[in-house]
């Protein structure tokens, strides 16, 4: 594993450092503005939970929130303990209007504490800006984690999520410029699956998920529906993460007897994909261990666990350490060239960001189009697959807009 250190770990050293030196921009006054947004919307959402409860009572508090909903209000509870879990509300969902209330206060107050009201007092006051710590030995899979505050975790399906992004700003003259590896777990199930289905889907650039759909579904890929599309969707990323049938079904909201068919229907388009998943347990069974692109070693030493439940945990490792740590190797491959590129060049410009498939630089406006040439170019040939690596771009004048 030498070549790991001495030509992945070691030099990405430099990249991290100065990326954790030059920080990111907060806008202080827009989170302090959402906060008070956000503490008046939680306190409204209060109002209609205890309106519906018949009194008042602490939602933040398990044993008493399980109270309300299933002694108080009668609604049946999936586990014997009373869970009130994110995944035991979600499936209470319509069963009473409290729900939606609870799952949305929730959300909000996670927001508030966790970014909204800690990234102000994470500001450094020389700088003005925020300062993560990036750990390169923070996961098991070779993935950068963000600590302090973490900013690989900023939520972006939500419009209050989009807000936290808007706080974040490059400096005057500057914009953000992302770069996101669009798809590329799946590109290198593909690349290490050999399958020529999928194979054939990325080199004539198809969308994935149409064209699955369309196998699947055994419809022409201009007639898949968006609901089509959806499960087919759910199918692909869930076959990187060895999710079971019930998994499928919990997820789509359809009985485990069609997400087993969904499920073998995909693996007989795709032939070669079962073998190479079987093959990985098989390789983890025999050496008690995984590995990546690069060879990037992760122990799996519970693969032959007699309890089922942990080994099958193990056995979802084994499945995906080799996409997702080949990612994040690819990733890394890419910084330490972009960042010797950078400095050869003499930019302005600097990587502000990593979020994982994603890299964001701070740039010199006059500079955006000389970023967006080279880092595009970097990126898609930082290793020759079998299929094409793809980058997307985005360039704002916020986060969110990214």
């Amino acid at each position: 594993m030498e070549t790991i250190l001495y030509d992945i770990e070691i030099p990405l050293i430099f990249v991290l450092v100065d990326m954790e030196r030059k920080g990111v921009y907060v806008n202080r006054e827009k989170l302090l503005e959402m906060s008070k947004e956000l503490k008046h919307q939680i306190n409204l959402l209060e109002g209609e939970i205890f309106s519906l409860a018949g009194k008042q009572f602490n939602i933040n508090s398990p044993k008493q929130l399980s109270e309300i909903l299933f002694v108080d209000l009668g609604l049946p509870s999936f586990k014997k303990n009373f869970s009130t879990s994110a995944d035991i509300l979600e499936k209470l969902r319509g069963k009473s209007e409290i729900i939606d209330y609870i799952i949305k206060y929730r959300e909000f107050n996670k927001l508030l504490t966790t970014y909204v009201d800690s990234l102000p007092n994470q500001i450094n006051s020389k700088t003005n800006r925020v300062h993560t710590t990036y750990l390169q030995t923070g996961t098991a899979t070779g993935r950068l984690s963000s600590i302090n505050p973490n900013l690989q975790n900023i939520p972006i399906r939500t419009e209050e999520g989009k807000k936290i992004r808007e706080g974040f700003e490059p400096q005057k003259n500057y914009s953000y410029v992302a770069f996101d590896y669009s798809q590329i777990e799946l590109r290198l199930l593909a690349h290490f699956s050999e399958d020529e289905n999928l194979i054939q889907a990325f080199n004539s650039n198809e969308d994935i998920h149409s064209y699955t759909a369309s196998l699947v579904f055994n419809v022409d890929i201009k007639d898949v529906t968006a609901d089509q599309r959806r499960k087919a969707k759910a199918v692909n990323f869930g076959i990187l993460y060895g999710q079971s049938a019930f998994g499928l079904s919990e997820q789509l909201n359809i009985t485990v007897k069609d997400a087993k068919n969904f499920i073998e229907t995909y693996f007989a388009r795709y032939k070669r994909i079962k073998p190479y998943l079987e093959e990985c347990i098989e390789r983890a069974q025999k050496y008690k261990v995984s590995h990546t692109l690069t060879k990037r070693q992760r122990p799996i030493l519970e693969i032959d666990n007699k309890n089922p439940m942990i080994r099958q945990a193990a056995e979802r490792l084994a499945i995906n350490t080799p996409l997702q740590g080949t990612a994040a190797d690819l990733i890394k491959i890419a910084m330490i060239k972009i960042f010797a590129e950078t400095k050869k060049r003499d930019l302005k410009g600097f990587m502000a960001l990593q979020i994982h498939d994603e890299l964001v630089f701070e740039v010199l406006d006059s500079e955006v189009d000389i970023f967006k040439k080279f880092v595009k170019e970097i990126m898609e040939n930082v290793f020759k697959l079998k299929v094409p690596l793809t980058v997307d771009i985005e360039v704002g004048k916020s986060l969110s807009e990214c």
